[in-house]
């Protein structure tokens, strides 16, 4: 990996992730209902908490809202969820604000337009493999993997390997 981008990585604190595309394949069903269903990725919900237990939190930035995502949100233990968020900086300067980070700690990882405000913020933007052209032009790292396939995990272990702390996540499981 390029020097740049493991200097980028060794300072995020925080991992900012929008849901529909990146957490998500991007897909939403409806039951007769109305009543919305999404796929998300074990690997990526485990990314996350490993990154917790490394002490780098993680926020979810969605400008949609659905049941779902709370859910979720609880069982990766992210820190908190900014849900129907139009622009998404609006979220970005809480956060800046609330945990007292600089934008260069801030790693966001986006699919689609609506995350083009967030990804020249950002000290390290990601875009999954699955984005479209403006946000992968925007983006300092390309995922290999598709979003909610294992997207986000990747950058976890980017992260957790640019700061040193996979050995120990790795020696924690393998007892």
């Amino acid at each position: 990996m390029e020097q740049y981008i493991l200097e980028k990585l060794k300072k995020i604190k925080i991992l900012l992730l929008d849901v529909d595309g990146v957490l998500t394949d991007g897909r939403i069903i409806y039951d007769s209902k109305g009543r919305d269903s999404k796929f998300f990725d074990v690997h990526d919900g485990l990314g996350v908490y490993l990154l917790r237990k490394a002490g780098i939190k993680t926020i979810l930035i969605t400008a949609k809202s659905s049941r779902t995502i709370l859910p979720r949100a609880r069982d990766m233990r992210v820190e908190e969820v900014f849900a129907d968020v139009s622009p998404k900086t609006k979220a970005l300067d809480k956060i800046i604000k609330k945990y007292k980070v600089m934008p260069e700690e801030l790693c966001f990882v986006g699919d689609d337009l609506v995350d083009l405000c967030l990804m020249k913020r950002v000290g390290f933007s990601v875009a999954v493999f699955n984005a479209c052209q403006d946000i992968k032009k925007a983006a300092a790292y390309i995922t290999i993997r598709h979003g909610g396939r294992g997207a986000v995990r990747e950058v976890c272990e980017l992260i957790l390997k640019a700061q040193g702390k996979w050995p120990d996540t790795l020696a924690y499981y393998d007892i």
